[in-house]
């Protein structure tokens, strides 16, 4: 699986017409390449600590791109984008979760639903908890 085909099923394998916040994108991905990056292809990230956890700003730079491609979109929601498969990205997604082990297509469900569910600060705080590597340039204080 390429890097971008693992941003189109991540996006995905979650209730159609999800959208993910910039925390929720960089979680879900931070996940699967730490998780499941054999399985998946990858590694595909460089996750570095950052602000608020695992960053990395490739992951922006390819969600652009396939922007460009029609198979991602993105909203701003005021405060922040949002992020979500189009149609045609969407059926892709789809397409590729049912390309692979059945095991791993339901596990990257189960992230992808994990990360939409916690608030944001549950969220960074379960990250930290099962990474503190990644805790090291926090400015969370949740």
């Amino acid at each position: 699986m390429t890097r971008d085909e693992m941003i189109v099923a991540g996006l995905s394998a979650s209730e159609p017409g999800a959208t993910f916040s910039p925390v929720q994108l960089q979680k879900l991905f931070f996940v699967l390449d730490r998780e499941a990056a054999k399985p998946l292809g990858g590694p595909h990230f460089n996750f570095q600590p950052y602000d608020y956890g695992p960053f990395d700003r490739a992951l922006y730079d390819r969600i652009d791109a396939l922007r460009d491609e029609g198979l991602v979109q993105t909203f701003n929601s005021g405060r922040y984008r949002l992020y979500s498969t189009t149609p045609a990205g969407t059926a892709r997604g789809i397409e590729i979760l049912g390309s692979i082990d059945p095991q791993m297509r339901e596990y990257v469900a189960a992230v992808a639903s994990w990360v939409r569910r916690l608030s944001f600060s549950d969220l960074v705080s379960a990250i930290y908890e099962r990474y503190p590597d990644m805790r090291v340039n926090s400015i969370f204080r949740g």
